[in-house]
């Protein structure tokens, strides 16, 4: 198996897992919470920020060390509008991770979680939501410069 092979695997998994986790917290982020669900919340935020890592080092790797020519990304609009997407979605989870560990912390029995933080988590999902779209136009040929 190839090293570019073994990138895209890593990159397609950790974008399954990034989006399988988002989708999983926003099923049980609710205005209120017992310290459990926050602990688990808590946890599947951690795998969320892991899972960006990893999304974000190999799509580096793909995009700088294996697979096609860096100007095959570099030279594409859709790219472009793509990464900034993640960053804008990665930059808002800022919010619910600040709240989560501060609450978990703070060790209160029931937090009630403002929903400002809520309809972020939302957003954030929607937003993601455009990537694969726009990586399929990318694929299509979309913005290449010929």
């Amino acid at each position: 198996m190839s090293t570019v092979m073994i990138v895209r695997m890593v990159h397609f998994l950790a974008i399954l897992s990034f989006t399988a986790v988002l989708a999983v917290q926003n099923a049980l982020l609710k205005p209120t919470l017992s310290r459990r669900e926050l602990r688990r919340l808590t946890v599947l935020d951690a795998v969320y920020g892991l899972s960006a890592v990893l999304v974000f080092g190999a799509g580096h790797a793909l995009w700088f060390m294996v697979g096609k020519p860096a100007e095959f990304y570099t030279k594409n609009p859709v790219f472009h509008v793509k990464l900034t997407l993640f960053v804008v979605v990665f930059l808002l989870s800022i919010v619910s991770t600040v709240f989560f560990l501060k609450r978990w912390r703070s060790g209160a029995e029931t937090v009630v979680v403002p929903a400002r933080v809520r309809v972020l988590k939302r957003v954030e999902f929607g937003l993601l939501l455009l990537i694969p779209v726009l990586a399929v136009i990318m694929a299509a040929g979309v913005g290449l410069v010929h």
